[in-house]
């Protein structure tokens, strides 16, 4: 039976080389995957990359993008037996919806790899609606500097400095966003965590 799964992370859990792990799972058995990545993220030119090497080829998706039109003009020429998504945390509710009756209604399991939360603690849209919906939610865990479980991600300058403000969507790898515990994180950002 075909699920609308979530993987959730922060930064640097190895999202991508799982998603890219999946669908050559399925493809070396002869099975037709489609991967969407985000428009909105124009470092990939049309891929998903990995932080270890790997790559796939990529649909992009953004706004007025139909995923379920998509999938279904792709299935219909072509079965397609899974469906994934990076970068899920820049779903729009809509995307959501439409992924959620891929799985419904042509019965296509659809693996989505996101962030849970922004640099700021707070839900992206994408992730939010998909935590609210998906059928299997499933945390990809790294570590944080202390070796707890980085749950929090942070944003900083080039100097090193952490953001406490700006917009949520910056596009960025190591070079900007430092995994942490919720302790570390609080710290970073000056935050108390009594009050």
């Amino acid at each position: 039976m075909a699920k609308l799964y979530f993987y959730y992370s922060t930064m640097n859990a190895g999202k991508s080389t799982a998603l890219l792990q999946s669908s050559h799972n399925y493809r070396e058995r002869g099975m037709h995957t489609l991967i969407y990545t985000a428009a909105v993220d124009d470092r990939g030119g049309g891929l998903v990359h990995s932080r270890i090497g790997l790559s796939g080829e990529a649909r992009h998706f953004g706004p007025g993008v139909d995923l379920l039109a998509d999938v279904e003009r792709e299935h219909s020429s072509r079965r397609v037996s899974c469906v994934l998504v990076d970068e899920a945390q820049f779903l729009e509710p809509a995307h959501v919806r439409q992924l959620a009756a891929v799985v419904d209604e042509l019965g296509i399991p659809v693996l989505c790899y996101g962030l849970r939360t922004d640099f700021r603690g707070g839900l992206f849209a994408g992730s939010a609606s998909l935590l609210a919906i998906a059928d299997e939610l499933v945390e990809l865990k790294t570590i944080c500097h202390c070796g707890r479980k980085a749950t929090m991600v942070v944003r900083v300058t080039p100097e090193g400095l952490v953001e406490r403000e700006g917009a949520q969507v910056e596009i960025g790898g190591n070079e900007r966003y430092l995994p942490l515990c919720r302790r570390h994180f609080h710290e970073a950002r000056g935050e108390l965590l009594r009050g």
